[in-house]
């Protein structure tokens, strides 16, 4: 029995069992940003926790008890200079050693500056891609250049084609080129044509119908891209509208009206982002009115619309498009001469038969039925699991129904079924013969090609900028704003930098909306301005829209934003010719935006006066800066020929 007592006694002084570290560091972190790195915890039993200490260059910078399993540590107050430096992880006996490298902060801008500037001025858009791929990874793998170029390949382009929802998308874009060359060898489209010719007798017209079909397709803005865009080509083809033209309309109409309207695959992805921040800061706000209040201040993608139709309606162009425009009407030329379409639907194998009848059916059915299945493939997997006795109201059901939904794997259902549908009707019909069908199909896969490559390595820049931690950067040089009123307006520019950077809307969104929710509710309480009142709701919804509409904004400038490249894929349109001839319209936007929304509405203007002056403005824009593609003049005529 005293044998017993003294060995617990023995136990009980005793140090405890020596954990097992693993320390994971980043291949580069930038200097002036938190420290952050992965340390696995091993060798204890489930719940136990040990004491890890953090020693930085043999200085203790941080202690803290963890339980077994990996965690990501961020030292919020280590800031460090760039250079090599040493970490050591110490916990019961225990060590674990690694070197941090650390990078000058501003090279986490250069890749997709690289990117993107080589591809406005060499028009080579694979190339310039490649190099901004490239480039950053010499940045993280320390200036090794095959190793650079290795995981180039390995680490960034590869895993971009393995992720699942990426993936998808890239299955859906091909099954749908399949479709469209279906419908296009059965003589569907012409159909189409023929139909809308008594409408569409005119350029104006033919662009009003494409700006109407894409405001009509607003559950998706990948299905509305590229629906669309295949849907009316043949259309303004016929009317001589530049291929610049009908990308720049597609491109307009696509991402505003999906992340506007209450019921679309956007609204879930916004609303559990604002329910997050929400949560986070424990604000007793409901995520979806904050979203449906914030829709009046999203002045970026409503005054798109608005300029989309004044252009479309008016006649006038300015800018490149005016060039591209004239061009166009005047010479015949769809394209420039020097133009590289990211898809050509032209080969001859994918004319229609000559005895084939033109049906519009053939092209109407298995479009059609791409948007009913994409919104019952919507409802299916967003309904899963959901009780409808838990909603007060029809609305109520259908917003969180969408919300939850599984938008990617709809649209490849729903590509899957019209393509089939293309097939099956073309061969009920005997238009064509099964051989003939599968090389229409195939030609179809093969005209988007060149789309999956550029969406492929755009994926893999925007991986690299992740790795750089590049909108991370552009997030710390927001900080120490001054008054909240004026927080919003940065932050719209602040949104609209990181998404084109990195080429994706929903990123910026991700990574932005946990961090200014937070910022904004603190600016207005430290400025006096109670919770819940007036003043603080409009800093509030005026930054969460900013993030919304500036994601959007930057997304529809940027050469590398996957819905920029499939407007271009589903035009025909040179990428950096679409790119060229959009951004003078963006740009403008986004700064009346600015000038006329978020700057006066923070300071206390209706949102609804802003967006009534910014119509005014358009509209008046349009007819006094504007020009009509139409103007027989000498000037005119010697521009459209250049």
């Amino acid at each position: 029995m005293c044998c017993a007592l003294a060995a617990l006694g023995l136990l009980a002084v005793q140090p405890g069992v020596a954990a097992e570290l693993e320390l994971e560091t980043p291949s580069a972190s930038l200097s002036g940003l938190p420290l952050s790195f992965t340390v696995q915890i091993g060798g204890i039993a489930d719940g136990e926790s040990v004491l890890v200490e953090t020693n930085l260059d043999g200085h203790p910078v941080d202690r803290r008890s963890l339980v077994g399993g990996e965690h990501e540590l961020v030292l919020d107050d280590v800031r460090l200079s760039a250079g090599s430096h040493s970490l050591l992880l110490t916990a019961n006996g225990d060590q674990a050693d690694a070197s941090v490298r650390v990078i000058p902060a501003w090279i986490s801008v250069l890749p997709p500056l690289v990117a993107i500037g080589l591809a406005l001025i060499t028009k080579e858009v694979l190339l310039s891609l490649f190099l901004g791929i490239f480039s950053g990874a010499l940045f993280i793998y320390n200036w090794q250049p095959l190793t650079a170029l290795a995981r180039t390949i390995d680490h960034y382009i590869a895993p971009a084609v393995a992720n699942p929802d990426q993936a998808a998308i890239l299955v859906f874009t091909t099954l749908l080129g399949g479709m469209v060359g279906l419908i296009t060898r059965s003589g569907g489209l012409t159909g189409i044509v023929d139909r809308i010719k008594p409408f569409a007798t005119n350029p104006r017209r033919g662009q009003f119908a494409t700006w109407a079909l894409g405001v009509v397709i607003f559950f998706d803005d990948y299905a509305n891209v590229l629906i669309v865009g295949s849907t009316m080509r043949p259309v303004t083809d016929r009317l001589k509208i530049s291929r610049e033209k009908l990308a720049y309309i597609v491109d307009s109409t696509a991402a505003p009206v999906a992340s506007v309207f209450p019921i679309s695959s956007w609204i879930g992805f916004e609303v559990g982002l604002i329910a997050a921040a929400f949560v986070a800061v424990d604000l007793p706000f409901n995520a979806y009115t904050t979203f449906v209040a914030s829709i009046p201040y999203r002045f970026y993608p409503i005054f798109a619309l608005v300029l989309g139709f004044t252009i479309a309606v008016s006649g006038r162009d300015f800018g490149p498009m005016l060039k591209a425009e004239r061009r166009a009407r005047r010479t015949g030329k769809l394209l420039a001469d020097d133009a590289v379409p990211l898809a050509n639907f032209n080969t001859e194998i994918l004319e229609p038969c000559l005895e084939a009848p033109k049906r519009a059916f053939n092209a109407l059915v298995p479009i059609l039925a791409v948007i009913v299945i994409t919104i019952a493939g919507m409802y299916t997997t967003g309904s899963a699991g959901l009780e409808r006795a838990d909603f007060q109201d029809s609305g109520a059901w259908l917003r969180e129904v969408f919300g939850n939904s599984d938008s990617i794997a709809a649209l490849c259902w729903a590509s899957l079924g019209g393509m089939i549908l293309a097939f099956g009707l073309a061969l009920v019909q005997r238009i064509f013969t099964v051989r003939q069908g599968i090389g229409a199909m195939v030609e179809g896969f093969k005209s988007v090609f060149m789309a999956l490559i550029v969406l492929i390595l755009a994926w893999s820049i925007g991986a690299v900028c992740t790795e750089l931690h590049t909108a991370d950067y552009l997030v710390a040089l927001a900080r120490g704003v001054i008054s909240p009123q004026w927080f919003p307006v940065l932050i719209f520019l602040l949104s609209a930098a990181v998404s084109f950077a990195t080429g994706t809307a929903w990123g910026t969104l991700g990574i932005l909306m946990p961090l200014v929710v937070p910022i904004a509710h603190g600016l207005s309480i430290n400025s006096g301005l109670a919770l819940g009142s007036e003043g603080y709701a409009t800093v509030l919804v005026g930054t969460i829209s900013s993030v919304l509409a500036g994601s959007v904004w930057g997304d529809h400038c940027s050469p590398i934003s996957d819905t920029t490249i499939l407007s271009s894929t589903a035009a025909g349109s040179d990428h950096i010719a679409h790119v060229r001839t959009q951004l003078p319209y963006a740009l403008s936007m986004g700064f009346l935006g600015m000038l006329i929304g978020d700057i006066p509405t923070a300071f206390g203007m209706s949102p609804w006066i802003s967006l009534i002056l910014g119509t005014v403005v358009i509209v008046g824009g349009v007819l006094w800066l504007g020009q009509k593609v139409s103007d027989s003049s000498p000037e005119a005529r010697e521009g459209a020929e250049s």
